[in-house]
């Protein structure tokens, strides 16, 4: 939800993403709409949004191994983050999930089969930074067992769901 009230969805079965206004049945659609790919139109199995107080919608299109980033009214998003095919380098995601972006526009993203949480820098869509995790699967204090979701609060501690371990984790991120 956003901060005029608006609901958003993600639709993974029509691979779309929609906002709603209270009461309102059929949404606006804001991201993708146009079929299951990887085209900058489209989206395949989209998951986590995060949205910005400009209206912009972050998506986690976890089967194309990217997030992208719809600007308010696009017609197309734009590629912030992997994309660049399923694998473990720093350029690639394998199933992104949980997605935050901060007041500073630093996306932060579980990637989940790499079993990592990573940072990408506004403007830096090339190549990510890993800041917590990465070791292989684990119970580890720096270890995932496939991280889901992401949160902080309000003194910049990073919370992630740790899913096949069934825990969250917390971390102190500089």
């Amino acid at each position: 939800m956003d901060e005029q009230r608006y609901l958003y969805v993600s639709d993974h079965g029509k691979s779309e993403v929609r906002r709603y206004r209270l009461g309102e049945k059929n949404g606006t659609l804001v991201a993708g709409g146009n079929g299951q790919g990887a085209g900058l139109n489209q989206l395949n199995y989209p998951t986590y949004l995060f949205v910005d107080r400009q209206q912009n919608v972050y998506v986690s299109d976890s089967s194309n191994q990217r997030v992208m980033k719809w600007n308010k009214d696009a017609k197309e998003g734009i590629v912030v983050a992997g994309g660049q095919g399923l694998g473990g380098a720093l350029t690639q995601l394998y199933y992104p999930e949980g997605i935050f972006v901060d007041t500073f526009g630093t996306l932060y993203v579980a990637d989940s089969g790499n079993h990592r949480v990573m940072r990408w820098t506004q403007g830096d869509n090339k190549q990510g930074t890993v800041i917590v995790g990465g070791n292989g699967a684990g119970v580890g204090a720096n270890q995932f067992d496939r991280p889901f979701g992401l949160s902080f609060d309000r003194r910049g501690n990073l919370y992630a769901v740790d899913y096949n371990n069934h825990r969250v984790q917390r971390f102190s991120i500089e």
